[in-house]
């Protein structure tokens, strides 16, 4: 192809599944197996939980800023918390309103797949117009496919380190991915669709920006459809995987298209399951252990306990919370719930984190630690 006088060549799919076939030798097989035995373990804690809402509120604001950071922003969790708290002294806020932005799109998908609606260009143009509906790349088309070449690396796609195919394939490339998420031409094991399925959509990159988040997000949404039931809950994010080994990832993906290396692809894709479904559990039940603790220790409290149980498991859900907002959602008045924030900073279960007299916010400070794993933002 030709841009600006210069050749360039742009790289042209070919629909799923992989020909020659995909060959899944028994290293492959095993790991397959594990992957699915992890992910039933992962899906099976939830049963454990009183009310899984409560630990999916923070799951889905750590995968937020994780896989904004693969894009790099510079928002931490913290940073996002105080942020939906409109207290965001020194916060990068509009790296931080990126990745608020991500989450209201991730929550549109998973209520959209969750709800029976099927897993389609549809629900990835809805989720790709709320993720750029402001910020760096609200001018990148929001919602729509590309109508221009783009290119990965590089200042032109003739220096480029990879050229997606011409804009005017986008569409045809979109709609044979999307039938072979629904198991046309072949019927595919669901984490090998999982994994084949993200390779294509980044190769394709039918959108001008947000093609990563818009493609790890893809990964989720597949495992929480109604027609697979995978995941009774969206509890499974690799971006913390990816972020660690970025490089590998990147390689991985560039192979595929240079070399057909779908093997080993798959292999990295359920190494990455694996770990971070192994991952997940066991914070899950840090959690978990963490909130029983801590409620042991509010029991002690007397007649004050009552209120102190109720601030509490306000604060799991929330992280983060200010005392007119809380006696709001309590339906207790605000003099009783900064008399119970007081009880539960004195047992070093929330800290206030402003140092002001007036307008306090509290926070679950042992509960953020063991979240916020993961989620320093490198230099």
């Amino acid at each position: 192809m030709n841009a600006g006088g210069e050749e360039f060549y742009s790289f042209h799919p070919k629909p799923l599944p992989p020909s020659p076939s995909l060959e899944i030798g028994p290293d492959t097989q095993e790991l397959l197996d594990k992957a699915n035995q992890a992910l039933g373990r992962l899906d099976g804690i939830t049963l454990l939980l009183p009310d899984p809402d409560q630990f999916l509120y923070s799951y889905i604001r750590k995968e937020a800023v994780l896989s904004s950071q693969i894009e790099g922003t510079q928002s931490s969790l913290s940073d996002l918390l105080l942020f939906e708290h409109d207290e965001a002294p020194g916060v990068p806020v509009a790296d931080t309103r990126e990745t608020f932005n991500y989450i209201r799109a991730m929550n549109h998908g998973i209520d959209r797949v969750r709800g029976g609606f099927p897993l389609s260009l549809r629900v990835f143009k809805e989720v790709h117009g709320l993720l750029l509906e402001s910020g760096r790349g609200a001018g990148q088309a929001p919602g729509e496919f590309r109508s221009s070449q783009n290119w990965i690396g590089g200042t032109r796609p003739g220096n480029a380190r990879y050229v997606p195919p011409p804009a005017h394939e986008v569409p045809p490339a979109m709609g044979a991915l999307e039938k072979f998420l629904h198991n046309d031409p072949v019927k595919t094991p669901i984490l090998v669709k999982a994994a084949l399925a993200h390779a294509q959509f980044e190769t394709i990159h039918p959108f001008l920006d947000g093609n990563g988040r818009v493609g790890r997000l893809l990964i989720t949404l597949l495992l929480c459809t109604e027609e697979q039931q995978v995941m009774s809950r969206p509890l499974l994010y690799l971006s913390l995987y990816l972020k660690r080994n970025r490089d590998e990832y990147y390689t991985h993906l560039q192979r595929v298209r240079t070399h057909g290396e779908w093997e080993e692809w798959l292999q990295f894709f359920l190494e990455g399951v694996n770990e971070v479904a192994g991952s997940a559990t066991e914070t899950t039940r840090r959690l978990l252990a963490l909130v029983a603790e801590d409620r042991q220790v509010i029991l002690g409290l007397g007649r004050a306990s009552g209120s102190a149980l109720r601030l509490h498991e306000l604060t799991i859900r929330q992280v983060v919370f200010r005392i007119p907002e809380a006696a709001r959602d309590l339906s207790l008045s605000e003099v009783t719930v900064a008399t119970t924030a007081a009880h539960l900073e004195r047992l070093g279960i929330v800290r206030e984190v402003t140092g002001r007299s007036r307008n306090k916010l509290f926070v679950y400070s042992k509960y953020l630690a063991v979240l916020e794993e993961g989620t320093a933002i490198e230099n």
